[in-house]
């Protein structure tokens, strides 16, 4: 090949060198912009997340609460909250508020794809909360912190159901008809409790549901509430625990029947409502023995009619709960109940769900609770509710013996605070009746108010000595029947929640 071909044959290559290099340094073309999809599969709200099948809705709420005479979030003053009792109950000047206020923002993500297994859902919410109950004389300046909280976390996959999510014993949530706080049953709603279901549907809007869920005491369990009366349990301010540790999961039943007139169904659980061990004094110790195990159960009827007697827009509702060792599905109070009235008056309750002594077996508590509500729809933007309930704990011959040898006129006094009862009758209920308005004044937001009134049929009708009440004088009270009254304000505002 002679010179000149070569440099031109090699020039020619420098340049188609060149001109790939610059080619491969160009900007490639970009794809289309791939906009926001609505995903008309699930409802209002959802979207398809740009490049996935899956589809996305994003809510929230927005609400701020006020109450007056009322407390626990809210509910009648004195009444027992998570073993503790409530001190406003005792209507004194360092340890009432009658006013309180609940305020909470959330918002909720919930996800849904469709698989050849069926939708594969995913939904969680995350909130903030800040609240003031009878913190205003306690020390804290009337300043309340700001908590963060999540009451839903949960999967749905082929049937199943997993993490926190509302318990299979729930079916009718009062809280729906009212803003006061529900005692007259445990429905989990608000707070939401953790496991696992799996439910069968059968058609024609029959199913029925198998969960295993939290019957401990943390994180909105169930709760244990078995007590050694040994050691100084009796009492207006807290009981004192002495219950076996979790092993595991409490099981749920439920069946049910949906249709566009609303739903009837029925659950059931069983619960461990074993005690600890025996103490020494105060203390349990593992070589004093422990009581044979014991478990609870519960049942549960309840239905829901919309519309009845042709009152479009209008609801029906109820549900009953039978328990025995097994308070935690049938009430939300745990521990003692106190309320005091002006003078040397006052009503108690004692709640637990078994009772033991040293030496002795656990013996279980049969509580039972009801809970009711009327909405009539006056027009798209007015509604009223008339609403009401009852819970009672009644104790087997044996776990009275027990509680009148702690409140006899030999028991100490400054050991449990309640002494020389006169009448040794453990046995009390409490009622409620309210009314709930709310206003639409434009979709989506609720303006609101409930007046609710409480009556508390005393245990240990009578006379007995009480003390170490706070501010109340240490003396010798008249118990009886109480009432009280309570008032509710709410406003919020939701977006697809």
């Amino acid at each position: 090949m002679g010179p000149v071909k070569r440099v031109l044959l090699g020039s020619a290559a420098g340049v188609f060198a060149v001109a790939g290099a610059q080619a491969a340094d160009l900007p490639v073309k970009a794809k289309p912009v791939e906009y926001v999809k609505v995903c008309s599969l699930y409802g209002a709200g959802f979207w398809y997340v740009p490049g996935t099948d899956t589809c996305i809705k994003i809510g929230a709420y927005t609400k701020l609460q006020t109450e007056y005479g009322t407390s626990n979030g809210p509910f009648m003053d004195g009444v027992a909250n998570a073993g503790a009792g409530d001190t406003g109950g005792r209507h004194t000047r360092t340890d009432t508020a009658q006013f309180t206020w609940n305020q909470r923002g959330v918002i909720s993500f919930d996800m849904r794809t469709q698989t050849e297994y069926g939708t594969l859902r995913s939904y969680i919410d995350i909130g903030e909360q800040t609240s003031a109950v009878d913190a205003w004389n306690s020390g804290a300046g009337g300043n309340a912190a700001a908590a963060l909280f999540t009451d839903r976390a949960f999967i749905q996959f082929a049937g199943f159901t997993a993490g926190r999510m509302r318990s299979f014993f729930d079916m009718y949530f009062q809280g729906t008809y009212a803003f006061a706080g529900q005692r007259f049953g445990n429905d989990t709603s608000p707070n939401g409790i953790t496991g696992i279901a799996y439910t069968w549907q059968f058609g024609g809007g029959l199913s029925a549901s198998l969960s295993l869920e939290d019957n401990s005491g943390a994180a909105n369990g169930r709760g244990r509430s078995t007590v050694n009366l040994s050691t100084p349990s009796i009492s207006t301010t807290a009981n004192t625990l002495d219950a076996k540790g979790v092993e595991f999961f409490d099981p749920v039943l439920n069946l049910r029947l949906d249709q566009a007139w609303g739903f009837v169904g029925v659950s059931a659980a069983l619960h461990d409502a074993s005690g600890g061990y025996y103490t020494t004094g105060a203390t349990p110790v593992e070589g004093n023995g422990h009581p044979g195990d014991k478990f609870g159960w519960a049942v549960s009827p309840a239905f829901l009619w919309n519309s009845p007697f042709g009152m479009t827009g209008d609801a029906i509702a109820a549900q009953a709960v039978y328990s025995k060792g097994a308070q935690g599905y049938a009430v939300a109070n745990n521990g003692s109940t106190a309320f005091f009235k002006s003078g040397l008056n006052a009503g108690i309750g004692f709640g637990a769900e078994g009772i033991f002594i040293n030496q002795s077996n656990v013996e279980l508590t049969t509580v039972w609770s009801f809970n009711a509500a009327y909405e009539h729809r006056w027009s798209p933007q007015w509604r009223t509710s008339l609403y009401g309930g009852m819970l009672g704990y009644q104790y087997d011959g044996a776990a009275t013996a027990m509680i009148c040898r702690q409140t006899g006129a030999s028991a100490t006094p400054g050991l449990n605070g309640i002494s020389a009862i006169s009448n040794c009758d453990a046995n009390w209920s409490l009622s409620e009746v309210g009314s709930r308005t709310m206003w639409n004044p434009v979709p989506d937001l609720d303006v609101g108010f409930d007046v609710v009134w409480y009556h508390l049929n005393t245990a240990f009708a009578g006379t007995a000595s009480l003390t170490g009440q706070g501010a109340k004088p240490n003396a010798i009270y008249t118990l009886s029947n109480q009432d009280s009254l309570g008032a509710v304000f709410r406003i919020q505002r939701n977006f697809l929640y």
